[in-house]
């Protein structure tokens, strides 16, 4: 039949509603049918799946079934059927050789027989080999015979005398002929060899042997051993052995040798009864005259206990769900053994305790839950199933079922505590993760995966949101911003951990975040408020104070709370420490002792006040501590202390430059006079008359300003330099009398000057070295002059030098010093 031909409908046949067939999964259960037929769950029927070729199933068998479970579940029920397959005529007549050699002695007389080799047809019946027909020729007819076991086979029969001189050899067409519709034949060419002289052919004891053997015989055993006989003598009665018949269906050169000399058959290979049962062995016995005779060996093969069942899964809910009830079918297990009779029947068990049993039904065997599971307690099982048959010895097999638990929602998340707390700086990062809560639920998949969420907050709190959230997947809290300790010291939520099961379970818990303070405040200064544009602030202090006498007390406050706010005060800046103390902890400004006139009454004093957070935080304000009963005794004082402070400033740049100056003028003198000392001397002038007037006066304003100072007033240096080397030679000036010897630039020289003017005639070497020595003093009194001017300092301008290129006073000084 063509492939998708309908057979039967089973639904039919076997009384089921074709509504209820795929609900009640119809199914053929088979280990060779399955691949010929299937069922349409439609309408049942049974419909051919691939091509079905008798032969090859059953071989030449009379008859040829096909045998499968139809198998329905809910309920279970299993139906066994059986095809028979019927034989159609698909084969041709086959001869295994295709030609047939056979020498004949010309003497044969009319009428001798030769038996010829049949063919072969894999087809049953009538469509198997019918007839023979030999062509057409003048010495040779053909008849069939028929053996014991129903199969025909021809034999050449001579109708004339051969003459070998005549013609040698004959060529005929043999054919056979089966009885099918329409017919098929096969044919061989039947080759007549005309030799001399071999008038008896072998014979053999029996057309046909049967024998029977056991699966499990040794390799290399002797199944028969045939003999055939000749009546002839010498090389005529030399009879050999062979197999004629060896097509595929019949029997394996593999597996079975004939030895050619004695006839003896023995076994190659192993045999197997499942595999096959029967073997049929056509032989050949040929003397020497080329005279053969044929004989059938039929062999059955005895089935032996040597194939232990094999266990197949032919249905399996795996996993199943964890709520199922007892009795549920859970798989349905087929058992087969190769073997028949009793060492095919199958006993089955479970080895381990588990809560399932196995169910009979004829080869089928139910899987079913008998008590109720959990998979949170198993989540798997491992089932032995052992298979025993009842063979001698006994074999078995075991298969092992892996059954998975699956999983139902049937716990909530849980939390490993009750409540947590957390703790979280403040100035913390915004974003950061500040805690991580976890919850565990001992279902899987979608039933464990957990979500979170803050459910609701204890905290009076605007807008949690805008502080904290969690990550729905993680569990992770995050700090949407900030936390500022002041404005918020903690937080009360509630967070949920809900599971993803249906219906979802869920389960809660509370958190206590507390926030940390850090120190990031600092101490702020409530008195003394600090003055306008953070001058200082001035407390009074009476002159007649005793040591520890209270002054005034520093407050401040810190916003942070604990170590962080505690706080301590310190002087860190003071004219005098000597004089005042502050009490560490209170900030209580107090005197140390007491004060003397000569004390400095205008103290500024510097007051730190640092917490105790770390880093350290501080800040810092001045008070101006005035020492004296009343404010207006100390107002001339202030201003004049306020002057000095910013003449002090100066102080140092003035002594710097001034030294510079007097370095440069007196290299610039020395220079001078080495220049003028190598020049030629020239004849002195007479001088003139001196005036009180070539000095200036001393302008009274001078002291006052020096009545505090070091040297005895008043003192007013005057010099004359000449800067012309032209102009380098010194002008003696006729004396004056009564000129006043305390304007001169030394007194200590007055005397020697005198005698300068005196003495005209004197050398110019002497003048020149009497100019030097005075020089260097004067730049000694200058330099000491600029000291005095830089710490008091201010001096009057002098008028200048009447003459050119002189520097008179100190003040002139001062105007170039500033110039350059």
């Amino acid at each position: 039949m063509r492939k998708d031909s309908v057979i039967a409908n089973i639904a039919d046949d076997l009384g089921l509603d074709n509504n209820h067939l795929s609900s009640r999964k119809l199914r053929i259960v088979s280990r060779s049918a399955e691949r010929y037929f299937y069922v349409n769950m439609d309408n049942g029927n049974i419909y051919i799946k691939d091509r079905i070729d008798r032969e090859t199933l059953c071989g030449a068998e009379a008859s040829c079934f096909l045998t499968f479970d139809a198998v329905v579940e809910n309920p279970f029920n299993n139906f066994n059927i059986k095809i028979d397959i019927q034989d159609i005529n698909d084969n041709a007549p086959q001869f295994y050789h295709n030609s047939i050699t056979l020498e004949i002695i010309e003497l044969t007389s009319p009428g001798a027989r030769f038996s010829l080799q049949n063919a072969d047809d894999p087809d049953i019946g009538s469509n198997s080999v019918q007839t023979y027909k030999l062509s057409d020729n003048q010495y040779f007819t053909l008849t069939e015979n028929i053996r014991t076991d129903g199969s025909k086979y021809p034999e050449l029969v001579l109708e004339k005398p051969l003459d070998r001189e005549r013609q040698g050899t004959h060529k005929l067409i043999l054919t056979a002929l089966d009885g099918g519709n329409p017919v098929r034949s096969g044919t061989t060419l039947l080759k007549i060899i005309v030799i001399d002289a071999n008038d008896n052919g072998p014979i053999f004891t029996q057309n046909l042997y049967k024998v029977k053997l056991k699966e499990s015989i040794p390799v290399n055993s002797t199944v028969i051993i045939l003999n055939a006989t000749d009546n002839d003598e010498g090389i005529n009665a030399q009879i050999t052995y062979s197999f004629i018949k060896i097509s595929g269906n019949i029997h394996h050169t593999g597996i079975f040798s004939i030895n050619p000399n004695t006839g003896e058959i023995k076994i190659n290979g192993n045999l197997d009864v499942e595999t096959r049962k029967n073997y049929e062995l056509s032989v050949q016995a040929k003397d020497g005259g080329g005279l053969v005779a044929h004989c059938k060996v039929l062999l059955e093969v005895m089935d032996v206990n040597d194939n232990a069942p094999e266990i197949s899964i032919t249905s399996l809910s795996s996993p199943i769900p964890e709520d199922s009830v007892p009795g549920t079918m859970i798989a349905l297990i087929e058992v087969h053994d190769q073997d028949s009779g009793d060492n095919a029947d199958v006993d089955c068990q479970i080895l381990e305790d588990v809560p399932f049993n196995l169910l009979s039904s004829n080869t089928y065997y139910r899987l079913v839950l008998s008590a109720a599971i959990d998979r949170e307690k198993t989540s798997s099982y491992n089932i032995s199933i052992i298979a025993t048959d009842r063979g001698s010895p006994p074999l078995s097999s075991t298969r092992v079922l892996t059954l998975d638990v699956s999983d139902v929602n049937d716990n909530p998340p849980i939390f490993t505590k009750s409540t947590y707390v957390a703790y979280v700086p403040e100035n913390n990062l915004p974003g950061a993760s500040i805690f991580s809560i976890q919850a565990s639920d001992p279902d899987t998949g979608d039933n464990a995966r957990i979500i979170y969420s803050i459910s609701s907050t204890v905290t009076e709190t605007p807008s949690m949101t805008s502080y904290l959230s969690i990550n729905i997947e993680t569990g992770v809290l995050y700090a949407q911003r900030s936390f500022d300790y002041e404005q918020n010291k903690e937080f009360i939520i509630e967070v949920t951990a809900s599971d993803n099961g249906s219906p979802s379970l869920s389960s809660n818990v509370t958190l206590f975040i507390h926030i940390v303070d850090q120190n990031d405040n600092a101490p702020k200064i409530l008195f003394p408020s600090p003055g306008v544009g953070g001058s200082a602030v001035f407390e009074m202090v009476p002159f007649a104070s005793e040591p520890g006498s209270l002054i005034t007390k520093v407050v401040a406050v810190d916003a942070d709370s604990g170590h962080n706010s505690w706080l301590s005060y310190h002087l860190i800046q003071m004219s005098d420490l000597t004089h005042f103390v502050i009490s560490e902890y209170t900030g209580e400004i107090r005197t140390s002792r007491i004060f003397q006139e000569r004390d400095i009454l205008n103290y500024k004093v510097v007051v730190m006040v640092k917490d105790n957070g770390h880093p350290t935080l501080s800040a810092t304000t001045t008070l101006s501590l005035i020492i004296a009963d009343d404010f207006q005794q100390v107002v001339p004082k202030l201003s004049n202390n306020e002057k000095d402070d910013g003449t002090q400033r100066y102080l140092q740049f003035y002594l710097v430059v001034g030294l510079a100056l007097i370095s440069l003028l007196f290299i610039i003198t020395v220079m001078v006079a080495i220049i003028s000392k190598c020049k030629q001397p020239k004849p002195l002038p007479a001088f003139s008359s001196l005036t009180t007037n070539l000095y200036p006066p001393i302008d009274p304003r001078t002291f006052s300003m020096y009545s505090d100072g070091s040297l005895p007033l008043p003192y007013s240096y005057n010099m004359c330099v000449a800067l012309d080397p032209t102009e380098g030679d010194f002008t003696y000036m006729n004396p004056i009398g009564n000129v006043p010897v305390e304007n001169l630039i030394d007194a200590e020289n007055t005397e020697q000057g005198t005698e300068c003017l005196k003495e005209t005639s004197s050398s110019a070497e002497q003048h020149y070295d009497a100019l030097r020595s005075n020089t260097l003093e004067l730049y000694l009194n200058i330099a000491a002059s600029f000291a005095m001017k830089l710490k008091y300092e201010s001096l009057p301008y002098a008028e200048e030098c009447p003459k050119k290129y002189c520097i008179c006073h100190l003040s002139y000084v001062e105007n170039l010093v500033q110039e350059f």
